[in-house]
């Protein structure tokens, strides 16, 4: 009955051509279903302090995890998704699932480091089924609601990377890190069963082979300097939010807070109030307001982690200064996408490809640096890095100012 209907819908989503609507259950959908694959990515965070003591790491070597897993998302990135224009969208989506179900699987039972390493290199490479249904979204959208149906799902993936080191952080303090990994693995396994009843049949937009496909994307990321722009500047802002999140987990846990893994996961319920956002980050793209709440993203997010400086004291600082991180971060991200897939609409996936590859290296750089800020310098130097990303891309967005309004298509 949903594929009926979805299909009804959608008119088998024929190439070049808009759908006059998406139904309001397919949406919430596609919002739960990019939440709980981007999740795969961010269970591993409030778990670092359990992991470092099983595997006996220092704090840097267990930030490692994370790094690899958005390492992996960003391999992903440039050779999985690009072939969203080349397949059918529904049978990639169930084959990458099937795999992530596996690498989560092999996870959960690992007896060493290494292994967990490579098995969550795999999943974060597979994971990027979630960027796979953002751009079948726009797709399914009429031109004038892209923006808020794009938001809506987007809504799905911040709450999906926020709500994961909540549930992570229970799962664990009940039952074990393992279980993490092996409960999300049947999840997978039941949202490729879900997916591929409930989505429409989704034509590929070209024919060309894999190679080409590939060689592609490289030639959109020099043809269009708004790719360029937004993919730079969604790294600066997805650093700062990666090295915020991988290292939170470390004060909270510390001398000044003592927190159980259950008080890490209620700390990310907070975070996850910045989803709310999402739709009217759409709103703002749909009114061609994208330069300035670009802009106004920047500076919230630097004030964020200038708040979040001072809240390595007062837990209701930091709370507010995740909030507000949560917040500039999902703006930039979906009035960057926004402009993106105008840029050709036969092409969304092998641009959206490039697009979050370019600022998941970001955010796998901002994991890094950040838990040697930590290691080094404690959570001010944290925030110092976190505030100076921003303020590099406001710089930055000051450039564009002098280019013409075409660039970002707003």
């Amino acid at each position: 009955m949903f594929a009926t209907s979805a299909q009804k819908a959608t008119r088998q989503s024929a190439p070049g051509k808009e759908a006059p609507g998406v139904p309001g259950w397919l949406v919430a959908l596609l919002a739960v279903a990019t939440g709980m694959t981007v999740a795969n990515l961010y269970y591993a965070q409030p778990l670092l302090s359990s992991l470092s003591r099983v595997f006996h790491l220092s704090t840097t070597a267990a930030g490692a995890l994370i790094t690899v897993t958005q390492v992996g998302y960003v391999i992903g990135m440039l050779f999985l998704v690009p072939l969203g224009d080349r397949l059918e969208k529904r049978r990639l989506i169930t084959v990458l699932l099937a795999v992530t179900t596996v690498a989560l699987a092999v996870a959960g039972v690992a007896t060493t480091f290494p292994v967990l390493l490579i098995a969550s290199l795999v999943s974060g490479a597979t994971s990027v089924v979630a960027q796979i249904l953002v751009p079948f979204a726009a797709s399914l959208a009429p031109d004038h609601a892209r923006g808020r149906v794009v938001g809506r799902v987007m809504s799905g993936l911040l709450t999906g990377i926020l709500l994961s080191r909540t549930l992570s952080s229970l799962v664990s303090d009940v039952a074990g890190w393992r279980y993490v990994y092996l409960g999300s693995a049947v999840l997978m396994a039941l949202l490729a069963v879900a997916l591929r009843v409930a989505l429409p049949q989704h034509a590929p937009t070209i024919s060309m082979p894999y190679g080409q496909v590939l060689r592609s994307t490289v030639r959109l990321v020099r043809t269009h300097p708004a790719l360029r722009r937004r993919g730079l500047y969604q790294a600066a802002m997805f650093g700062g939010f990666s090295a915020f999140w991988t290292t939170v987990s470390f004060v909270l846990t510390g001398p000044r807070f003592h927190y159980s893994p259950i008080g890490v996961a209620l700390f990310a319920l907070v975070g996850a109030a910045g989803a709310a956002v999402a739709p009217l980050a759409g709103h703002w793209a749909d009114r061609k307001l994208v330069r300035p709440m670009t802009a106004a993203a920047f500076g919230t997010a630097a004030v964020g982690f200038a708040v979040a400086g001072f809240g390595g004291h007062h837990i209701v600082l930091l709370a507010l200064a995740a909030v507000l991180i949560d917040m500039a971060v999902q703006t930039t991200m979906i009035l960057g996408q926004h402009t993106v897939y105008q840029l050709d609409p036969d092409a969304r996936a092998r641009l959206n490809s490039a697009f979050i590859a370019i600022f998941f290296t970001g955010g796998a750089l901002g994991s890094q640096l950040g838990s040697l800020a930590y290691h080094a310098a404690g959570w001010t130097a944290v925030s110092a890095l976190g505030a100076l990303l921003p303020l590099l891309a406001l710089a930055y967005w000051v450039t564009e100012l002098r280019q013409p309004r075409p660039l970002t298509a707003n």
